[in-house]
């Protein structure tokens, strides 16, 4: 095959990997072109692993999603140095998001990371939303569109590209794309009013990159998901608003298209329909060289025109540049360590009602339930880790779906329910109203969207992170 085709093939290619240190095929790969790598906290990342990876292709578009809160690759073993979006739309205080994004992307700039998959522009517009909930600023376009450019601003500011997510909007949605395709039922007027406002902003204040969503939006395309769809990525995206930066897809892996077509199909489709890089987070030497294969077939065939393929890589390329530009931006950032933002936003964030102290170490029951597959399956809530610094001897019990309690009747000790998200699961809030029967002093601690308070005590830290937690354990050990 010509060799200037299967460049240009590799170049729209970004797949993650398995294992800790860089495997033999992705570094061939990388010399062959390959335009960007992603990566997870399963390759336990540091600047080392960088270097190698840039050794074997400088212009690579090194990317990770490093939202903050529930959503961390850099810190998933202890949680999340800054609360996630919606405990900043909580405070909403544009200068303290973005301030947080600003140390978010300094952290990346220490590595030598290129871009952000952040932040999550989605309008959570609706409470029973799977994936996203505190991954959004909140419920409002105004809201989410404000907080949105100044994530963008801060991480930007660093000299780190940043990645609005998902277009046109995974917030209508009562399906997790991981696992199967959601449907946005909204008419084009809806969106334009609420889903897309974030992107416009974001677009307007200069985001580097889009990642579309894998969704399926019958008043765009009744037929494909926006990922494969010319008429959402190319003349709603590109032409109405204007967006000419690299547009990236979400995994290709996720269920919601690998369902429906293998990963050379997708990789053409996605293509044809205007993305400019293909993101597979399960990637493999297989699928690579399958999708790199397809591309340059599709090409010869005519099914996808040269000319796109080549829009394509250029896009990814200029990113590249972008980010090489931007060194001076990188070296002062590395510089302005603000080590309390993140503390402060999660104790500017914490909601509660009523009041209570513990006095000594109480048993923690954490009525689990399963995180999005969006969040590292390692996150820890850290609520009894919290709780434990501050009270040595603090006990800790994990509830699952069957919810069955011990005798918190007979227990001396103070208990703590932790739940997450409890507006969206009727198993979790009817644990909860079984343990307060037992129990009508345990105090409830919320770490996702919460549900209206049922105990005298109730805390609501608007998500996961480390910061969240230990402010949580402060105001109740205060």
């Amino acid at each position: 095959m010509s060799g200037d085709l299967s460049r240009l093939a590799m170049t729209v290619l970004h797949p993650g990997y398995e294992g800790v240190s860089t495997p033999d095929w992705l570094r061939r790969a990388l010399g062959e072109g390959l335009g960007g790598v992603v990566l997870f906290s399963r390759n336990a990342i540091d600047a080392q692993l960088v270097r190698h990876i840039r050794a074997e292709n400088p212009a690579a578009v090194i990317a990770i999603d490093e939202e903050g809160g529930t959503v961390t690759r850099l810190e998933v073993q202890d949680g999340s140095s800054f609360p996630g979006s919606r405990a900043l739309g909580v405070v909403d205080d544009v200068a303290l998001t973005e301030r947080v994004g600003r140390q978010i992307g300094r952290m990346l700039a220490e590595l030598d990371i290129t871009l952000n998959y952040a932040p999550d522009a989605d309008v959570n517009s609706n409470p029973a939303n799977p994936v996203i909930g505190v991954r959004s600023f909140g419920p409002s376009p105004e809201l989410v569109s404000r907080h949105t450019v100044a994530y963008v601003n801060g991480v930007q500011g660093a000299g780190v590209a940043a990645c609005a997510k998902h277009f046109p909007g995974h917030g209508d949605t009562v399906t997790d794309s991981h696992l199967a395709l959601p449907t946005v039922h909204a008419s084009r007027e809806v969106l334009f009013s609420r889903d897309l406002p974030p992107f416009r902003a974001a677009i307007d204040a200069g985001v580097r990159a889009v990642m579309s969503g894998h969704l399926l939006i019958p008043a765009l395309d009744p037929s494909m998901p926006a990922t494969l769809s010319r008429t959402a990525m190319t003349e709603l995206l590109r032409g109405e608003l204007g967006f000419d930066g690299m547009l990236v897809t979400d995994s290709i892996d996720m269920q919601a298209v690998a369902a429906m077509f293998g990963p050379g199909e997708i990789a053409v489709r996605a293509l044809n329909a205007g993305v400019d890089a293909i993101c597979v987070g399960q990637g493999s030497e297989e699928i690579v060289y399958e999708m790199r294969d397809a591309i340059v077939a599709a090409v010869r065939s005519g099914e996808l025109p040269e000319e796109r393929l080549a829009e394509a890589a250029a896009r990814v390329l200029a990113l590249s540049e972008w980010y090489g530009a931007q060194a001076a931006l990188r070296d002062k950032a590395r510089g302005d360590v603000d080590e309390s933002v993140g503390l402060a936003a999660a104790r500017a964030a914490l909601t509660t009602s009523g009041t209570a102290t513990l006095d000594r170490a109480p048993l923690v029951v954490e009525v689990n339930t399963r995180f999005s597959k969006a969040v590292d399956a390692a996150t820890p809530t850290g609520i009894t880790a919290a709780l434990t610094a501050l009270l040595p001897n603090t006990a800790r019990l994990q509830l699952d779906t069957s919810g069955e309690l011990p005798d918190l009747a007979s227990d001396e000790r103070p208990v703590v329910l932790v739940v997450h998200d409890a507006a969206r699961h009727d198993w979790v809030r009817s644990t909860v109203t079984r343990a307060l029967a037992m129990r009508p002093d345990a105090i409830v601690v919320d770490t996702g969207v919460p549900a209206p308070p049922g105990a005298a005590v109730h805390v609501a830290t608007h998500g996961i992170s480390r910061v969240s937690a230990q402010a949580a354990a402060e105001w109740l050990t205060q």
